[in-house]
């Protein structure tokens, strides 16, 4: 054969492979992009719809003169909201982004957008637990919405609206997990809280083994690592963290203890009380509740709690 056909004929053949090599990448590209797959673009997980967060009118007409925090709020042209950054689709900040996320956060929008003000009227601040009381009296903030406990004590202080979520201690494992059921089944177990939590008393009842470090982050590291067993604290928090790693943990059992969260504000203004707790009943009603809380807590799996009545004792 002549040198020039002989080379026409190896590129034939280089041709002819590197066709057949594309039909091949084409159809394991088709095959990767099947409905339910994680690189589908069709906008579903499992082959239902994802949980999409609703959307908040705000009412243009909204007026609340007899509330001095209101009032100086509309002056500024925005709300200051205090809220966590640290506890995943619950109230949770970005450090990328700054932008703000999880059920908290919901509430804290859907709220405000009764009171007349559009998410990009709000101001989320970072408010460390040991400072709400003084940052609410001090006006650093106008309402606080963090996993805040409705107490007797904190009422000497400062006025609660709701409470919009019954939390209760509760339990994360592992997802193959099947010894841990509830508080009966951690004696023996090494269980993970935070230091200085009243997790700790409430789960030594069961003569469980207490591990404890600075956040709570740092005990769910622990369990996925299996060098705990389980992490106890509240159970939305603990469903935050269930959701952002789903597929590996799961929140086990009822609740064994009780936790009203309120949102807080400042002491005397009862007309911003009323307004809140106003605004919460219309989107619990309307179904805007659930839909943050499917969207957010949700995704750990745990189906939703029924809403919780507003407390007498935080209407004016």
């Amino acid at each position: 054969m002549a040198p020039t056909e002989e080379k026409n004929d190896r590129m034939k053949a280089r041709r002819t492979v590197a066709a057949a090599l594309s039909v091949l990448a084409l159809t394991a590209v088709a095959a990767c992009g099947k409905d339910g797959s994680p690189n589908s673009d069709s906008g579903t997980k499992g082959g239902s719809a994802a949980p999409q967060l609703p959307t908040y009118q705000v009412n243009a007409d909204a007026k609340l003169d007899a509330s001095p925090t209101w009032t100086e709020a509309k002056k500024r042209g925005k709300l200051v909201i205090g809220a966590k950054s640290d506890q995943p689709f619950l109230g949770f900040e970005d450090v990328q982004t700054g932008k703000r996320n999880g059920f908290d956060i919901e509430i804290a929008k859907m709220v405000a957008a009764d009171l007349g003000f559009s998410a990009d009227q709000i101001e989320f601040k970072t408010i460390n637990s040991s400072a709400r009381e003084t940052s609410l009296s001090g006006g650093q903030v106008d309402y606080y919405v963090g996993t805040y406990s409705i107490t007797a004590k904190r009422k000497e202080q400062i006025d609660f609206a709701g409470p919009y979520y019954i939390a209760g201690q509760s339990l994360l494992v592992n997802k193959d997990n099947t010894e841990i059921t509830g508080p009966e089944s951690t004696k023996g177990k090494n269980v993970c809280t935070a230091n200085g939590s009243t997790s700790v008393g409430n789960i030594q009842k069961y003569e469980a083994k207490v591990t404890t470090f600075d956040s709570y982050s740092l005990c769910v590291e622990k369990l996925l690592t299996k060098e705990v067993d389980a992490v106890t604290t509240d159970d939305a928090i603990l469903k935050g963290f269930a959701a952002k790693n789903q597929g590996q943990l799961k929140v086990v059992g009822n609740i064994f203890s009780e936790e009203r969260y309120g949102i807080g504000l400042k002491k005397g203004d009862a007309a911003l009380q009323k307004a809140i707790n106003d605004a919460l009943k219309k989107h619990e009603d309307s179904g805007d509740w659930k839909k943050a809380y499917d969207a957010t807590l949700g995704l750990s799996g745990s189906a939703a709690p029924a809403v919780p009545a507003l407390d007498p004792t935080t209407a004016s």
